[in-house]
This record gives C-alpha cells, sequence and structure tokens, in this order.
C-alpha cells in the first residue's frame, strides 16, 4: 500500500506564494512517483486537520515563520508524524539568521561581519560604514533587504516606514562584493555550486529568485577548483553544525573582484529551500543526476520524527 503523504504549504507567512508553487511541484511529483497525496493549505486549525488526515508522513513546503521557524516542526513532534527536512532546534537556529551566524562561526565557517541593532537606529545613522546590507532577521526569499551602496549619503529610509512588516531588529552586516554562490546538501552529501547573477539589477531579490528569467544560474560555478571545494565544505559543515536534516541551501558571497578581499563567507542557511520550477535545490539535484521526481521521493523516504 502506497505511503500517504501530507504536503504542507501556503500557510500565512510573507512567503505564501512561493510556498503555494513549491507544494503543487512536490504533490505533482509525489503523485506521479504513486503516493497517496493530501495537499492542505495551512491554516491555524492544522494540527486538527493533521489528526483527521492521519498521514503516514508529512512533506513539509512551507517557507517562512511557523513552517520554517521550529513551530509546526514542534507540532510534528508532538503530533508523532516523521517529517521532511529538518527538525526544531536547527529550523529555530536557522531561522534566525544572527544566532546561526554565532553556531557557524564556532564551528570555523567564515560570516560576514555585523550586528543586530533596531531599526529606528539603523534607520537615523549608518551603523556601518557603507557599503552594507540590512536584512530583517528571521525571513526568508531577500523579503525586506536593503542594500546600503558606498554613495549612498543617507541611512536606508525604509526602515522607518508605518508600513515596516520585518519586525522592530535588523541585521546589518558588511556587503561583500563579488559572486553570489550556492550550494545544497543532500543527507550528508554536498551537492554542485551555481553562481546566481540576476538578469537585471545588481542583487538576487524576490523577483531575481521567482520570476522565470529573473537570474541566470551558472552551474558549475566558473571558479577555481579549490574555492569550489570550499564552498561545498563550507556548505556541508554549516548544515551539520546547525544540526539540519534532510535538504538545506546554504548562500554564499565570494569577492573575486579585481583586488578584491577573496572572502568567502556563508550568509545563511535555508532548512526549508525553494522547491519551484526555478528553484536552485531542484537544479543542483538535477546536476546530481536526481529527477525531480527522485529528489522529493529521497526526502519522503528521509523523513523521521526526533530530527
Amino acid at each position: 500500500m502506497a505511503k500517504h503523504v501530507a504536503v504542507l504549504y501556503g500557510g500565512w507567512s510573507s512567503e505564501r506564494e512561493v510556498s503555494l508553487a513549491s507544494g503543487r511541484a512536490c504533490c505533482k511529483a509525489l503523485e506521479e512517483r504513486g503516493y497517496k497525496v493530501t495537499p492542505i493549505d495551512v491554516q491555524p486549525d492544522i494540527a486538527t486537520v493533521l489528526q483527521a488526515t492521519a498521514p503516514d508522513v508529512v512533506f513539509n513546503a512551507l517557507h517562512g515563520p511557523v513552517g520554517e521557524d521550529g513551530t509546526i516542526q514542534g507540532l510534528l513532534e508532538i503530533l508523532r508524524i516523521p517529517y521532511t527536512h529538518s527538525g526544531v532546534l536547527a529550523s529555530a537556529i536557522a531561522m534566525q539568521k544572527d544566532k546561526a551566524k554565532i553556531v557557524m562561526a564556532a564551528a570555523g565557517v567564515s560570516v560576514p561581519k555585523g550586528m543586530v541593532v533596531n531599526r529606528m537606529e539603523a534607520a537615523k545613522s549608518h551603523v556601518l560604514p557603507a557599503p552594507y546590507v540590512v536584512k530583517p532577521i528571521s525571513e526568508g526569499s531577500s523579503k525586506g533587504v536593503i542594500i546600503v551602496r558606498a554613495d549612498r549619503s543617507h541611512p536606508p529610509q525604509e526602515l522607518m516606514r508605518d508600513d515596516w512588516a520585518f519586525g522592530e531588529q535588523v541585521l546589518v552586516e558588511s556587503y561583500v562584493a563579488g559572486r553570489e554562490l550556492t550550494c545544497a546538501v543532500m543527507g550528508d552529501r554536498a551537492l554542485g555550486v551555481i553562481d546566481i547573477q540576476p538578469a537585471t539589477g545588481v542583487f538576487y531579490d524576490y523577483d531575481a529568485k521567482y520570476v522565470k528569467g529573473g537570474s541566470i544560474h551558472i552551474l558549475p560555478a566558473e571558479i577555481k577548483p579549490n574555492i569550489y571545494q570550499k564552498v561545498q565544505e563550507l556548505a556541508l559543515t554549516a548544515h551539520q553544525a546547525l544540526g539540519c536534516r534532510g535538504i538545506s541551501r546554504a548562500d554564499l558571497r565570494y569577492d573575486d573582484t579585481p583586488g578584491g578581499t577573496g572572502e568567502l563567507v556563508v550568509l545563511e542557511v535555508n532548512t526549508q529551500p525553494g522547491l519551484t520550477e526555478t528553484s536552485l535545490v531542484p537544479e543542483l539535484a538535477a546536476h546530481a543526476g536526481y529527477t525531480f521526481g527522485e529528489l522529493v521521493q529521497w526526502m519522503v523516504e528521509d523523513a523521521t520524527c526526533n530530527r
């Protein structure tokens, strides 16, 4: 008898639309692999819905708070339903970018210099020499990220807006010039490295991530073999230091600009990376020889509690 998989998607975070796209793609692929699939658009009654649905496994296709921060993972542990991706602790730490940096740095992973400040403080004066980056502590998909360029005389006034939706505390980090690299980890194996180049603009923002043609993915990244290997090592070390399980994806910056620093840093680890048609993890898995169907099947078969 085929396993019954409940695919959790949607929810109410700012990344709802991305999650819906990920979830639909995973539902289709799992059905094609012969699983019984129940898609669930997550609402606050999710515990009741899951108890009524009684799946064998939960495929977590949620993104952002609740789905990615340990909350849904804790519920699934209480309900004793095996689930994909990382467990409670790894999810909670990885989602808090400032805490994740402390853990990664302790494991020898290079991270950007930075600090956590109140958004109003960051709006009133430059808290770091420009160029620097301001980002929400616990959002994904580049939501709320501001790059303050070297020629910008005033601090980012966007932070003072009444409709700012990303919390009162922000993470301010030194800007690392050069390439945007990403590397996925699947179990205990680092996959390939992609060099992400935005098709328009200079920043891998929300549109570059999720709009078709928004970015150019160079796989394998055209960097020196020793740097390529170092990226893979850093991604795997970060994954293991945070206690991640299943699939994760590390985002990095590498300064190979003329006269640059040569700096290679991990920006963050995504414990619930996107699984849409333009997403990076399916592309990296395909490069490693896994079809999308084989990837999601591997994730279902890897699902457990106590992650």
